[in-house]
């Protein structure tokens, strides 16, 4: 018999592939909503009143484990948490034929015949690369907007041109396809949305849902769609989120959300067996790499216990005789000469013609 509130192996598995669905309580994401709007009217100033400045207020994620792989995840949201007072800047690319001015002028002309009227400004590469080279121009440039958007067309070249501030800040540029027929409607939905950057170097991260000049019900809606886009988007396997908390730019952060503590023995169980199969692949390995030299050295052996057949080498004969060695003046033997025969005879005459002096012997010319 099973106990009740417990799974078993197959369903815990079944589970850990697919994403969780997370039940948000709605009545205590409101209370959280509530006390939080509660306490920032305490702390806020007359002169904020005046000025209508309000909050940000943000998701906290707390995660089981460290992601793999850095994410960035749009976010769309039933209610725009930006004001009309927001500034947006827009990167068009430099248009053929046309200097920075024409090109800017162009394309403020496409977004009002689109209907777009968020947008405050428009700024082309080439006046990027040239007036906004500077390090204190860059700054300037992201102090004066609170968000940026680009074509999609040049978004891989702005990095290298707007500086690590835009990234520290997290205003980087959101790309769009400036050539969309609902061209309006994405700018809006983007510009009203949020974003979420998921790092690999830690296991939290924080997306802004809403502001405190928001009513409760429009911060929950918020709240709910954002965890659920979260949740289907983030690329990970089993359990993913431990923890969501609530909170603004200048309170604590109250928890809406606390993960089931079952999950923790689900991941130590799914950790184990991912050593196991690593340990299983090492070993398999090692048992290779042991078969191998087995082989090699059988190998070997039946090599040197065979017996080594001679090579036949040819005899090679010399072409030409030996020379003879001189001999010394000490090993000479003196041979008798021979006595007679005619062989003997002509020797002697040889020697005494070639002993004989020449003699100039005049030569007889004809007489005619």
């Amino acid at each position: 018999m099973r106990q009740p509130g417990y799974l078993d192996k197959r369903e815990e598995r079944s589970m850990a592939d697919k994403p969780e669905d997370l039940p948000l309580d709605r009545v205590q994401v409101k209370k959280a909503v509530e006390a939080l709007q509660a306490f920032l009217k305490t702390k806020s100033t007359p002169d904020s009143l005046l000025l209508d400045e309000s909050q940000h207020l943000s998701l906290l994620f707390t995660l089981w484990k460290i992601p793999k792989q850095a994410q960035t995840i749009r976010i769309p949201l039933p209610h725009g948490i930006r004001t009309e007072a927001d500034e947006v800047c827009l990167f068009t690319r430099d248009e053929p034929n046309m200097t920075p001015d024409q090109t800017q002028r162009f394309y403020k002309k496409l977004l009002t015949e689109r209907g777009v009227k968020n947008i405050t400004e428009v700024i082309p590469y080439k006046t990027l690369r040239t007036e906004y080279k500077p390090f204190e121009a860059k700054r300037r440039l992201l102090g004066n907007f609170d968000m940026f958007l680009s074509d999609d067309r040049i978004r891989r070249l702005l990095s290298s041109h707007i500086g690590k501030h835009f990234y520290e800040r997290k205003k980087e540029p959101l790309s769009l396809n400036l050539q969309s027929k609902k061209l309006a409607l994405d700018i809006q939905r983007t510009i009203q949305g949020t974003t979420i950057s998921i790092s690999k170097k830690g296991c939290c991260c924080m997306a802004r849902v809403a502001h405190s000049g928001m009513a409760a019900d429009e911060i929950a809606e918020n709240i709910d769609s954002a965890v659920s886009t979260i949740v289907t988007k983030l690329r990970m396997k089993g359990p993913l989120i431990k923890i969501i908390h609530l909170k603004s730019q200048s309170s604590v952060a109250l928890p809406i959300y606390t993960s089931n503590l079952s999950n923790l023995t689900l991941i130590e169980e799914t950790q184990k067996e991912a050593r196991a199969a690593m340990d299983a692949k090492k070993n398999a390995s090692k048992q290779k790499s042991a078969k191998k030299e087995q082989k090699s050295t059988e190998k070997n052996s039946g090599a040197e216990g065979e017996e080594e057949i001679p090579q036949l080498v040819p005899i090679v004969t010399p072409r030409k005789k030996a020379k003879l060695e001189k001999p010394t003046k000490k090993g000479l033997v003196k041979v008798p000469k021979p006595t007679g025969g005619k062989k003997g005879i002509k020797g002697n005459i040889t020697k005494k013609a070639a002993k004989r002096p020449k003699q100039n012997m005049k030569r007889k010319v004809p007489k005619s």
